[in-house]
């Protein structure tokens, strides 16, 4: 069952302090170079990311460059991002139906977001929420739902489910900052296989704290 409503109002104090602000870690200037951004680090650091993407725009700067692209092109461009000739298709295909149906501008909402190639809820959720500032829903990936469980938020283990007993607890002014701030502490503290709760400041709102999960 989720935490009750006290608990989780001083978790949210005690990660405030922790994680101010709201800071994308993927580069971009414009939601399109975002999204792009997002669907390459599908199994992929941002570090990998960011080291990618400056020579990919470059070449492909809009969606309708890359709508044209040759898709040779641009899996040698994101090769060391893995998973690359998906990737690329989901790329070139998401921008195609970009120009076509959206004219050129990424959509604003749940529903057309996922009709693009290579976005599920996880890419339309960080489009919306940390983009456009209207979230509809929270970003759930391998960190966001090992803490959640680990700080009893869920006892789900499928991400749209997990999602689902978010939305109960964190209001909705915390949406999409709680996502960066989880994504944050699970890299920088509670890893899966070894968390430092001894450092963890926030081991106190943690009733599974110590718990090895596999992902």
């Amino acid at each position: 069952m989720p935490a009750k409503k006290t608990d989780v109002n001083e978790l949210l104090k005690a990660l405030k302090k922790l994680y101010p602000e709201h800071i994308i870690p993927l580069h971009h200037q414009n939601a399109w170079q975002l999204l792009c951004a997002v669907i390459l680090s599908a199994q992929c650091t941002d570090e990998r990311v960011n080291q990618i993407t400056p020579a990919l725009f470059q070449a492909f700067p809009t969606p309708q460059a890359m709508a044209r692209a040759d898709i040779k092109e641009v899996e040698k461009l994101i090769h060391s991002a893995g998973f690359y000739h998906s990737k690329a298709l989901s790329l070139i295909e998401s921008s195609k139906r970009i120009c076509d149906v959206y004219g050129g501008e990424v959509p604003q909402n749940m529903k057309d977001l996922l009709t693009l190639r290579g976005v599920a809820r996880k890419t339309a959720n960080v489009m919306l929420g940390d983009y456009f500032k209207k979230p509809e829903g929270i970003v759930v990936d391998t960190h966001i739902k090992r803490l959640s469980f680990r700080l009893g938020l869920t006892r789900q283990t499928d991400p749209v489910k997990v999602e689902q007993d978010l939305m109960k607890v964190i209001p909705y002014k915390y949406w999409a900052w709680f996502g960066i701030a989880l994504i944050l502490h699970g890299r920088q503290v509670c890893n899966a296989r070894k968390p430092e709760c001894s450092r963890c400041t926030l081991a106190g709102f943690c009733p599974r704290k110590g718990v090895k999960i596999s992902a």
